[in-house]
């Protein structure tokens, strides 16, 4: 189980530091969407908000390559990734089973320091 725990956090890794450092150097071309994804896209592209986000994912892809802060960047990761899926499950279904491997490799991550959330997944808090 432990292989399986650092092949996922390596695979997640790799895939936001590609990624994330593609919205600075765009060595991966692609296509704006069309329609309804273009739009939303290109707002937060304009809005610069993407640039918040490449950054957020460069910060946790390198975290988890070294080992270091994995609660940290799984947490940053978790808002980003919901979006991801939110995106792809409601306006471009085509990237949807890239995201559901970025959830699953998450989810194996999450589960082996899942101690680390211990104090936010409290049932009831002593008063």
């Amino acid at each position: 189980m432990k292989i399986t725990n650092v092949i996922a956090r390596f695979l997640l890794a790799l895939i936001f530091l590609t990624f994330g450092l593609n919205g600075f150097l765009h060595f991966l071309p692609a296509p704006l969407p069309s329609g309804t994804a273009g739009q939303f896209v290109g707002a937060l592209f304009v809005s610069n908000y993407l640039v918040v986000v490449f950054l957020l994912q460069i910060i946790a892809a390198v975290l988890l390559l070294i080992n270091r802060y994995v609660p940290l960047a799984l947490t940053l990761l978790a808002p980003i990734i919901v979006n991801i899926l939110l995106f792809h499950m409601l306006m471009a279904p085509s990237g949807l089973l890239l995201a559901m491997v970025v959830t699953m490799l998450w989810i194996v991550v999450f589960l082996s320091v899942r101690s680390a959330f211990a104090g936010l997944l409290q049932h009831r808090v002593p008063a």
